[in-house]
């Protein structure tokens, strides 16, 4: 044990550890949790618990504090097969939760509870890296589709979320107005080739070149279906103001509804 570390159990002898020692921000989101974890473990991809077979689970490290002994106690938790697992790591001693998280992640990779995640052979990324941005693309409820659709319900408007505007056509808009037959789709502008933003990939270049113009072929299949079928398409990138995206959504639908009315 180091004297710094001594000191601080000195200290802890007569009084508990300082809530900073341990307890997570009030009111953190899920996102800063995994931020949080990350930054302490060094990086999102340390963080894992090989499972094998090429499978991996991402990890975090949480804090307790036991009272008895003024002593905080590192677990390692992750989840397989739909089931919360939890292995002690050891205990930590610094005074704050950045520096004992980092403490208790080198004390998992020490005794090889964890793992640097890497890229399985089949895999399309090309490196871990990538692999990590890839598997962090969300499908829905991305925060550009949670901003819109929070500007278009201030504004009184009512609508259905990640449904298919068509049935029988395998095309699912973000936002759908039903009666007004308008259909919004929040674009990513890697995935879906921003001319502003998208900046091509270095490493890959044909793979994903090819992969970026598969999608805006689908995006232009997809709006002419719907528009033959009377349905406005509105596309909206992520980087567009939210509220300007939405006073323009609003437009369209009173629009439509004074048309049918």
């Amino acid at each position: 044990m180091t004297e710094a570390a001594a000191d601080r159990q000195r200290r802890w002898k007569d009084r508990m550890p300082p809530g900073g020692a341990w307890k997570p921000k009030a009111g953190m989101s899920r996102e800063a949790r995994a931020a949080e974890q990350d930054r302490a473990a060094g990086g999102r991809l340390t963080r894992a618990v090989d499972l094998g077979e090429g499978r991996y689970a991402r990890a975090s490290i949480a804090l307790r504090l036991y009272r008895s002994t003024r002593r905080i106690r590192a677990y390692l938790r992750w989840s397989q097969e739909g089931e919360t697992q939890e292995r002690y790591v050891g205990e930590v001693d610094a005074a704050t939760r950045a520096a004992n998280l980092a403490q208790a992640w080198e004390m998992a990779h020490a005794a090889g509870y964890v793992t640097t995640e890497t890229v399985p052979p089949d895999s399309w990324a090309s490196s871990p890296a990538s692999r990590a941005v890839m598997s962090a693309n969300k499908g829905r409820d991305t925060k550009p589709e949670r901003l819109l659709r929070s500007a278009l319900h201030r504004h009184g408007l009512r609508y259905r979320v990640g449904v298919r505007p068509l049935p029988d056509l395998r095309r699912t808009a973000d936002v759908v107005f039903t009666r007004a037959r308008v259909a919004v789709f929040v674009d990513g502008c890697y995935w879906h080739g921003c001319p502003e933003h998208h900046r091509p990939a270095k490493k890959g270049a044909a793979f994903w070149h090819d992969k970026i113009a598969g999608n805006q072929a689908r995006d232009a299949e997809t709006n002419e279906a719907l528009r033959d079928a009377g349905w406005l398409v509105i596309r909206v990138w992520e980087h567009e103001d939210p509220e300007q995206a939405a006073q323009a959504v609003l437009e369209a639908v009173k629009s439509r509804q004074d048309t049918s009315a």
